[in-house]
């Protein structure tokens, strides 16, 4: 198993350069050709925080490995580690990865995009998480306060989940017509880096569209505070997804199931286990958030770690009704496949 990181901005950059060609294409809706592999081997794309927890445990115990096995497949894993909705796309239409970890705004922009083609959709959900939006900016109370001045840090703006939240809140605030009027104010910065400005300060980053652990970290700051919840705009959902094309999906199906049924263990094991999952997200990730910080988050009741989706449909609803995307999904089961893993979803 191997694992590569990209925590620096400028590595971060490099990334986005190497997947820049395909990006200009997947925009003009070209279609791509994906890598096609023999079954047996699965390389995973994933970003920064807790809620990628699923995949620090499957990682950490080698559940994909275990379940493959069982299904008479030796897999070998591959995991990468991105930032951003647009990169982790580039990734998966290029090939780079087999199943990208993202939130659910990347994927409704991806699976519009290929549908009739790739036909990206979605595998698994990765939680259900609230995502909080921060400042430091103490004239910012609410999204109307924000001026020209301000710049509100997401992993990629206008397409990762955050960005779609901050459009949704701005159009029930301002209309449709103004959905992305705080675009102009948003940089792509990974929540790591984005943390630390909020605490040190002097930046030009004042606000972050941030999630756990991040948006409890940047709260030790006094100056920092709470503009806006997920939860307030759309309720409980599910921000993070796992997605993948209907190639990988068809071709490798072993390899498929045993990812599938490792997501289910490790769901299991985190909801009896808060104390030995926040060691596996501490061992795997080399972070240095606060042990008991993280056993607080993984206690929370809004804080849900399974792989059903959830409340996913109104983000879909209003990406269509603003034009962001073209197809109209008639409910979220048109981007998720039909696997039982998913069932009971919405």
């Amino acid at each position: 198993m191997t694992f590569s990181t990209f925590p620096d901005r400028a590595n971060w950059r490099r990334v986005a350069g190497v997947f820049g060609v395909s990006l200009g294409l997947m925009s003009a809706g070209v279609a791509m050709p994906t890598a096609a592999h023999a079954e047996g081997k699965l390389r995973v794309a994933e970003q920064f925080g807790i809620v990628y927890l699923l995949l620090n445990v499957v990682r950490d115990q080698k559940l994909v490995e275990k379940y493959g096995k069982q299904a008479g497949v030796d897999v070998k894993v591959e995991w990468t580690q991105l930032s951003g909705g647009s990169s982790v796309n580039d990734a998966l239409l290029t090939g780079a990865i087999d199943v990208a970890g993202a939130g659910v705004g990347p994927l409704l922009t991806v699976w519009d995009r290929t549908k009739g083609k790739q036909n990206v959709k979605g595998v698994a959900s990765l939680g259900n998480f609230p995502y909080l939006l921060l400042s430091s900016n103490p004239a910012v109370k609410t999204i109307a306060d924000f001026t020209d001045k301000d710049r509100i840090a997401v992993p990629a703006v206008g397409v990762s989940v955050q960005s779609r939240y901050l459009q949704m809140a701005s159009a029930k605030l301002w209309g449709d017509k103004d959905f992305n009027r705080l675009d102009k104010n948003s940089v792509a910065i990974p929540h790591p880096d984005a943390t630390n400005a909020l605490l040190a300060g002097g930046t030009e980053i004042n606000a972050h569209f941030s999630n756990p652990p991040f948006q409890y970290q940047a709260q030790a700051n006094k100056a920092v505070h709470v503009v806006l919840n997920s939860y307030d705009v759309v309720g409980p959902n599910s921000p993070t997804v796992l997605f993948a094309t209907e190639k990988f999906r068809e071709q490798n199906p072993k390899t498929y199931k045993a990812f599938q049924q490792a997501l289910q263990e490790a769901a299991q094991y985190i909801q009896k286990n808060h104390e030995g999952a926040a060691d596996t997200y501490l061992r795997v990730t080399g972070g240095k958030a606060d042990r008991a910080e993280l056993i607080r988050i993984l206690a929370d009741p809004q804080v849900q770690f399974t792989t059903v989706p959830k409340n996913t449909f109104p983000m879909a609803e209003f990406l269509h009704r603003v034009g962001a995307i073209k197809n109209k999904p008639a409910s979220w089961k048109d981007y998720f496949f039909d696997d039982a893993q998913t069932a009971g979803g919405s």
